[in-house]
Parts: structure tokens; sequence; C-alpha cells
């Protein structure tokens, strides 16, 4: 095994510890750091989005921004495209991340969330170049099956399928991290209930289901709420009314139990809901006046 293979199984078991800690949505600054190989630190990212740290001989991640114009394009065979750096085909970046596909290298592919925050994704591979339109075709794969040993150099049809459907699965995890991630910065890391401001313990609720053909991911369709009122939000025991007001359902106000029916449900009624920063990204009244119309049947 080379020196750059060990680097990179090196870097798979660091993330894969990190996404245990931190969850795959992960802050800049931890991949930054990055970890320690043979007394040498490895960075996993840069301000450029094809990275190679100066231990290695090529590129180690594909990072885009979270506003970058060209983020999770889907390219003709179904897998992502990802933008060469500039428009020379023959800069040194470009070159690099051609030398992976040839290679079969695979790669660590850092999607921006929301600034500051990258969902992790690896195994990756390059699996076409296309110079005219100044894009590389990006597919993951599982580490299960992957080779690290020898350069593939035949590709199976079970692989191309494999990495298809991969590829479509993460492409999902994606919009759903996004919406989570935005919803939850639009509120400034608070439940819009109860205030609470442990991001690992809020979630991102949908107003109009996602289910539903007008549940769009978009934040104005989501509240950021703790994982107590994320359940009870959804299961009807909450409203919330088109005016922002917070209304527990009847038979709940009634119902005599502990302090956390008391303080965690009973107590919101007639409150008002945390609303974001920026009045573009309040709740819409239209997908509100839809929920609580559920609610007020429900009840």
């Amino acid at each position: 095994m080379d020196h750059d293979t060990q680097i990179r199984l090196a870097a798979f078991k660091w993330l894969a510890e990190q996404v245990k800690f931190h969850g795959d949505v992960l802050p800049r600054e931890i991949l930054r750091k990055g970890f320690i190989f043979n007394e040498t630190r490895v960075p996993l990212i840069s301000p450029q989005g094809i990275f190679k740290p100066r231990i290695m001989d090529y590129p180690l991640t594909i990072t885009t921004s979270p506003n970058s114009p060209y983020d999770d394009t889907l390219s003709p065979g179904g897998f992502l495209g990802y933008r060469y750096r500039g428009k020379d085909p023959h800069h040194r970046d470009n070159v690099g991340l051609r030398q992976v596909f040839e290679q079969s290298r695979p790669l660590i592919y850092l999607k921006g969330i929301v600034p500051g925050r990258y969902l992790a994704v690896w195994p990756v591979f390059i699996v076409g170049d296309n110079p005219h339109h100044l894009t590389f075709d990006v597919a993951l794969d599982d580490m299960a099956v992957v080779s690290m040993q020898e350069p593939i150099q035949m590709v199976a049809e079970e692989t191309i399928l494999r990495r298809r459907f991969l590829t479509t699965q993460v492409r999902q995890r994606m919009h759903q991290r996004t919406f989570r991630e935005r919803v939850i910065e639009a509120y400034q890391s608070q439940c819009a209930f109860c205030r609470l401001r442990h991001r690992e313990l809020l979630d991102a609720a949908h107003i109009i289901p996602d289910a539903e053909e007008a549940g769009d991911p978009v934040v104005t369709n989501g509240l950021a709420l703790c994982k107590l009122h994320h359940a009870a939000f959804d299961q009807l025991l909450l409203g919330v009314t088109p005016d922002y007001e917070i209304v527990v359902r009847e038979d709940i106000l009634i119902e005599r139990d502990g302090p956390m029916l008391q303080h965690g449900l009973k107590e919101l009624h007639r409150g008002r809901l945390l609303l974001p920063h920026q009045q573009v990204d309040w709740p819409d009244r239209d997908a509100l006046a839809w929920r609580y119309e559920r609610f007020r049947n429900a009840a």
C-alpha cells in the first residue's frame, strides 16, 4: 500500500470518528485542523475547492461552497457534476484531479450546506472528465466493496449501477441536510417553541410535510424545534396559528401528569412563536393555516 493510500485510509477513519461525535455535517474549523498522520498535520479543507495536502501526491478532497452556482448539478450519467477550478483544463488542480481519475483513487467530498458547515461524503470517485463543459463526474461508492490496494482498471456494469444508486441516495441526503441546517441557522440555533439552544437536540420540522405536494424543503416551510416539540408538533398535540401563536390541544391541557407535561407542553399554550431574525425566513402564513386546520380537526 503506497503512502498516499495510507493517508486516505487514515482520513476516512478520522472522518468516521468525527461523524459519530458531531453528525455528518461538520464545522469548517474541525476540517481545517484535520488529523495527525506520522506526526504531520493533514487538513481536509482549504480556500480552493480541489485540495491536496502537502504530504500527499494527489488531491484528497473536493469542496463546494454553500453559495456555489455549480453546486449539486447532475451529469447525464446520473452522477454529481463537479466544476473545474477556473477555465483552464491544464490548471494543476484540474490535472491533479484527472490523475486521481486515471488511477481510480477515492476522494472525500465536502458539500457546503450553510456558511462554515459541510456535509462529509466518502469515498467518492471521479468517473468522468468533461473538458468541453469544464466538469468532472463524481460518484459515491461503498467502502465495504472498494479495494484500496489496486487501482481499478475496468469498472463493471454492477459497479456503475451501485455507484449511481448510492449517488442518488446521497443527493437526497444533501437536500435533507441543507433544509435542516438552513432552518436551524435561520432560528439562530434555538427551538422556536421553548428557545432551547442545544443544536444537537434540534430538528427542522416541516410545516406542510414533505410527502405533500406543497411540502417544499424551504426555510419558510420549516420550524426549528427540539426533539420533544418536533414530536408533539408532528402528532398534532401542538399547533401554530397563522398569527404565530402556539396552541396546545384541549385534551392535553386538561390532562394530569408530571412536571414534563406541565412545563414541557402545557405552559406553551398561547405563547408566541420565536421568529427568525430575517423576515424573509418567517414561516409562511398559508402553510401555517393549512397545518393549523389539521390540528383543529385532530382536536
